[in-house]
């Protein structure tokens, strides 16, 4: 099928440029000695989880049991939930997960903890935990030292968890400045420091998770940090671009759009707007827009209602009729995803694969 074929708004991802992200994440974590254990939140697709772990990832990570469940068709050896399961429902549900796979979970409290070891003990089964400890975000996580310590020991002696280490996520460092490599190096501080508090007191650390995108290729300047947990590199998007952290032409995922519109002098409407791109701004704040538009990169995509995208053309030296169309790469790949119920893979003009976003809406 040719891209003409397709309806509009239509999520695009290009085969070619996603497989390149995953061979070069995969191959810098091999040559530092890295787990790879990829975020599936960007994604949301098992046909795309067993992709990466066939080529290199350790596992896979979700934020939602929901979410989990969906990834069970991947099949993953290892599946991490980074995030603090709360409630007798999703506890229930977690519980058959793990029943299907070797399942760990990310927690911040005692309670979260008590709550965990007794429905995985409760049916029998164990779950490798890791304590989370707050990078420097102030989101979840408790602060290294005394309080992280605490933690870790009130998970190893509960049964039905087996602790594992610890995990954090530097949110925090995006835009790779000079204040990044500053917070990394503080960063990788903390990280060594606690690899020293949990050796002293016996604590198992075998896994030291972090990692994000913005700092992908920069975590081997966290010392004793031995997995990353990457989840927008497979795509990308117009925010790795400003943060520095990758090139527009490492920007797999686009949305196809149609020209609706040319009533307004100098601008047009394309048929997208929040409810296809979502309404994230840069998370470096450098200007207001909403994406990149590939066919008038001097285009201002600067305003958006629900179904309706305003992009100024001032600037641009191309013009547009009704009926044509454009692809934009949005600001923030992860959330527009959720939006969209199918994704077509691209080599060149023709669509060659699609699968649907199987895990969006998986809030739960």
């Amino acid at each position: 099928m040719h891209i003409s074929e397709l309806d509009t708004p239509a999520m695009l991802v290009d085969l070619d440029i996603m497989e390149r992200n995953l061979a070069r994440a995969a191959a810098y974590a091999s040559s530092h000695e890295l787990r790879l254990r990829p975020h599936t939140k960007t994604h949301k697709s098992p046909d795309l989880a067993k992709l990466q772990m066939d080529r290199g990832a350790e596992g896979i990570a979700v934020a939602k049991v929901s979410e989990a469940e969906v990834m069970l068709a991947a099949e993953p050896e290892d599946l991490l939930i980074a995030y603090p399961v709360i409630g007798a429902k999703k506890l229930e549900r977690l519980v058959a997960v793990a029943g299907q796979t070797r399942v760990t979970v990310s927690l911040d409290s005692p309670e979260a903890a008590s709550q965990l070891s007794s429905a995985v003990s409760t049916a029998g089964l164990n779950v490798r935990v890791l304590a989370e400890v707050d990078a420097g975000l102030g989101r979840i996580g408790v602060h290294a030292g005394h309080e992280l310590l605490e933690l870790a020991r009130t998970i190893d002696r509960l049964p039905g968890l087996e602790l594992d280490g610890f995990t954090f996520y530097p949110g925090h460092i995006k835009a790779l400045d000079d204040d990044a490599f500053e917070s990394l190096e503080r960063l990788a501080g903390m990280v060594e420091a606690t690899v020293e508090d949990f050796d002293r007191d016996g604590l198992s650390r075998r896994i030291v998770s972090g990692g994000s995108t913005p700092t992908l290729f920069h975590s081997h300047r966290v010392r004793g940090m031995n997995e990353i947990r990457p989840g927008t590199y497979i795509f990308n998007d117009r925010n790795c671009v400003a943060c520095g952290c990758c090139q527009l032409e490492d920007c797999a995922a686009s949305i196809l759009t149609t020209v609706v519109s040319t009533a307004r002098k100098n601008g047009m409407m394309i048929d997208g707007g929040s409810k296809t791109f979502f309404s994230d701004s840069l998370v470096t704040g450098t200007d207001g827009y909403f994406g990149h538009i590939l066919e008038a990169p001097e285009a201002r995509f600067f305003k958006m209602n629900e179904e309706h995208g305003y992009v100024d053309l001032a600037a641009s030296p191309r013009k547009f009729a009704i009926g044509d169309r454009v692809r934009v790469i949005p600001n923030h790949i992860c959330v527009a995803m959720n939006l969209h119920e199918t994704a077509y893979g691209i080599r060149g003009e023709e669509v060659v694969h699609k699968w649907p976003v199987a895990a969006r809406g998986k809030l739960q």
